[in-house]
């Protein structure tokens, strides 16, 4: 690991001005700790941002605001989400391990980077890491990798699952930076490589995840389905978040979205509108498949992706619309 300053701001005043001058910020370093002993980031002044006050859950008119300093456990464990955003809970639980959940936050569970093995070898060609100098996945060994939203560039996944929850249920991520607060929905925040993949999301220079937000309850049945080589500790292969709901055996809400099968969560609107107002059936999910599937490529390792994810989809929506029957 190379020297680096560490500053401890006092407040979130103190470590926006220290990241507009340039500096790095951590929280529980679960991710960025492991790039710099890898000297993937190599930041020469780090900012901890433990001691800014960021670390509460309070209600939100209707909805919920989460700290960006809130720790997965924490959220995971919290009354509030467990009873109205149960989506959430699920699949913050599905990741990682109690050790990293205790310790990773919200702010930081969003900015995470990719698991790419080639971005982590620095022998190898990875323009996620070194811009310009390649894409080895795309002929190497490319089975956890993606199958939509990829490019030339790219074709690494986002690895995490706290997102893909909070991308089906409309979250915002609220940020202070040099212009003032902004909210920007989940479904904005990251972005795909398109030519520029060493930029994974679209945070500026100096801005700060503050919390984020959740809309007001929906009350429709959530699940999280996490399709992995083992049962824990592993990252996914496929998974699936769904908040459905449905009257007289139709599908009135579906909300869908989907980790590990894109450069970003991902989620898709017409699939959405394929379900709504049908009767749930394998020929409607099938059907649903196809519209999610339609661009999706496969590089040769990560070809079953594809059809894993036309049997994960239609295992998650039979169950959830099973259980909104109910």
């Amino acid at each position: 690991m190379k020297a680096f300053t560490l500053d401890h701001a006092a407040n979130a005043d103190d470590a926006l001005l220290l990241l507009e001058q340039g500096a790095k910020a951590i929280a529980g370093g679960t991710n960025l700790v492991d790039l710099m002993k890898l000297q993937i980031a190599v930041p020469e002044r780090i900012v901890s941002i433990r001691r800014t006050g960021l670390e509460e859950i309070a209600a939100d008119g209707t909805g919920l605001r989460i700290g960006a300093l809130v720790t997965n456990a924490d959220c995971a464990a919290d009354a509030r989400v467990r009873k109205d955003w149960p989506l959430l809970a699920k699949a913050i639980l599905a990741g990682a391990s109690p050790q990293l959940r205790n310790r990773a936050t919200t702010g930081g569970n969003l900015c995470q980077r990719t698991r790419c093995g080639y971005f982590y070898d620095t022998t190898q060609a990875c323009n996620k890491r070194e811009p310009g100098s390649g894409c080895s996945a795309r002929d190497g060994f490319n089975r956890i990798h993606a199958v939509l939203g990829t490019s030339d560039a790219c074709i690494a996944t986002y690895p995490g699952d706290m997102a893909v929850a909070l991308l089906a249920l409309d979250a915002l991520v609220l940020t202070r930076g040099p212009l003032g607060p902004r909210q920007i929905p989940v479904a904005a925040f990251h972005r795909m490589p398109g030519d520029d993949p060493a930029r994974d999301n679209v945070l500026e220079r100096g801005e700060l995840i503050t919390a984020v937000r959740l809309p007001a309850p929906t009350g429709g049945v959530q699940l999280y389905r996490k399709v992995r080589d083992r049962a824990s500790y592993a990252f996914a292969l496929i998974s699936v978040a769904v908040d459905v709901a449905m009257e007289d055996g139709r599908i009135t809400r579906c909300a869908l979205a989907f980790g590990s099968l894109g450069t970003v969560p991902w989620r898709d609107k017409a699939v959405e509108a394929v379900l709504v107002g049908e009767k749930p059936s394998p020929g409607l999910f099938a059907k649903a498949a196809e519209v999610l599937l339609k661009d999706a490529i496969g590089f040769g390792d990560n070809d079953f992706k594809i059809p894993l994810a036309a049997r994960a989809l239609a295992a998650t929506l039979s169950e959830a619309t099973r259980n909104a029957k109910a």
